[in-house]
């Protein structure tokens, strides 16, 4: 993985990291996001996997139903955010669209994806601390704006 900041200003930080083949994505953006202690950002992101796991929430069981993608595929959109989770280290929470070689897409929360060649994410961070709280009631982790802050 490589990463740079290219810009900066008051109100925010813009990095491009690059993740090569064979890096697991979700692991490395959520190293990359511990490591750089980010506590509010935004990404966006595109490239290909060898290999993915997708995943869709199901509300009535309160768990992802997991979506294999066993084949090489285009990460035709990734879009997601970073907050603090419940353990106080940053939560990354990514949706993504994947297209096979027939055309046909799959898409849903990113759980796992191999990176093959590459995958370019553009991960703007903002000076603020966005906080994500498990909701008993829901089964899943969502960003709670009572407790953010600047």
């Amino acid at each position: 993985m490589k990463s740079q900041r290219i810009g900066a200003d008051e109100e925010a930080r813009v990095h491009v990291i690059i993740l090569d083949s064979g890096e697991e994505a979700f692991a490395a953006l959520t190293r990359f996001a511990n490591e750089a202690g980010i506590s509010a950002a935004s990404l966006t992101a595109i490239g290909a996997f060898e290999r993915a796991t997708v995943g869709w929430f199901d509300i009535a069981s309160k768990s992802y139903r997991k979506i294999e993608v066993n084949e090489q595929c285009e990460v035709l959109s990734a879009i997601g955010d970073i907050a603090v989770g419940d353990d106080d280290k940053p939560s990354l929470h990514v949706h993504i669209v994947l297209g096979l070689a027939d055309g046909s897409t799959r898409g849903g929360h990113l759980l796992a994806g191999m990176v093959r060649p590459t995958l370019e994410v553009v991960l703007t961070e903002v000076p603020a601390m966005l906080r994500r709280r498990k909701r008993a009631d829901l089964g899943i982790a969502l960003i709670d704006l009572a407790t953010a802050r600047s």
